[in-house]
């Protein structure tokens, strides 16, 4: 059984709640989203160049595209072409990206569904059972800052059942463009400017850049009475709002002894997660700092667990956490 994030706080009390990856943020309201996979993976797909519809206008990247009607049959198998070439980094199975799509129905050219009227990017996870297998096959080697298109055959879409809320048909081929903004695995890093770190009462936390946990070192001194929340780089992204979903990578440990108690890197996995859901110290820590830095928060026990920390959490009654928080990206 995979470690469960402890930062997931409930009315009743502060207590471990949810699994971390588990928490889905709403990427779509439409019922086509392709975050909704089939019911069943397929084996894998062979993956070939076309047949595909042409697009027709909005040709560059983040441009919303109009797409032809498709011609002929499509492919029983996969299509999958990279028409405009990024050089971001390279998608890989389970990460999250970060894109803009329009979807529409090989026959008919009816689109059932796109992100660019909704203005904001939405964010999906590749990963089995949580997007269809087109995307999660067919993203996957493309690089960031890339347009991709694509024809999915029900195999690897909504399968025989289609989608009839949208107007998808079981044996409907789906047509779509992908603009791929960003992509973030759990070997992402904060990427902002250093800050200096020059009081000695508090913990000094590790500025590398390279996906490992940064460091902790912790002073010899007490604890402070009042929420702690600095920069350790400083990124120059959107700042974080009180109500904002956000991804990130984090560490934490127990100011007393120094000893780790929760980590994304141990479990090899990102976290997603409302401010509104998380323990007080986080929530106040995070707001208003901006994506693509790390920050260091040192959590008083009456914003954290208190005296009812998670049972098997390692953390006493009445601790003091301290956290690196590397903010990826606003969901």
């Amino acid at each position: 059984m995979r470690r469960r994030s402890l930062l997931i706080a409930v009315p009743a009390g502060l207590a471990t709640l949810a699994a971390c990856g588990d928490d889905k943020s709403d990427a779509s309201d439409d019922s086509s989203s392709p975050s909704e996979s089939s019911s069943a993976a397929a084996k894998p797909p062979k993956i070939v160049d076309g047949p595909l519809p042409a697009i027709t206008a909005g040709k560059e990247f983040g441009e919303k595209p109009t797409v032809a009607k498709g011609s002929g049959d499509p492919s029983e198998n996969l299509a999958v072409k990279t028409v405009i070439a990024g050089n971001g980094r390279t998608v890989a199975e389970n990460d999250y990206v970060q894109v803009h799509y329009l979807g529409q129905i090989w026959d008919s050219a009816k689109v059932f569904d796109n992100s660019y009227d909704r203005k904001s990017p939405p964010f999906f996870q590749l990963a089995q059972g949580g997007i269809i297998d087109g995307w999660r096959y067919g993203l996957a080697g493309r690089k960031a800052g890339s347009r991709v298109a694509m024809a999915v055959p029900p195999t690897w879409g909504y399968g025989s059942e289609g989608r009839e809320q949208a107007g998808i048909d079981g044996t409907d081929t789906l047509v779509f463009v992908i603009d791929v903004e960003n992509t973030f695995n759990a070997k992402s890093s904060a990427e902002g400017e250093e800050v200096a770190q020059d009081d000695t009462a508090l913990p000094k936390a590790g500025t590398n850049k390279d996906g490992k946990a940064p460091s902790i070192e912790m002073p010899k001194a007490d604890p402070p009475a009042k929420l702690v929340a600095n920069y350790v780089l400083e990124g120059d992204g959107p700042e974080v709002g009180a109500d904002d979903t956000v991804l990130v990578q984090y560490k934490g440990v127990v100011w007393d002894t120094g000893k780790e108690f929760d980590s994304t890197y141990g479990r090899e996995q990102l976290s997603s997660f409302s401010l509104q859901q998380v323990v007080k110290g986080w929530s106040q820590g995070m707001a208003g700092k901006k994506v693509g830095s790390r920050i260091l928060i040192v959590i008083p026990p009456k914003l954290g667990y208190g005296d009812t920390p998670p049972s098997g959490s390692g953390i006493e009654k009445d601790s003091t956490m301290v956290f690196t928080v590397d903010i990826l990206a606003k969901m």
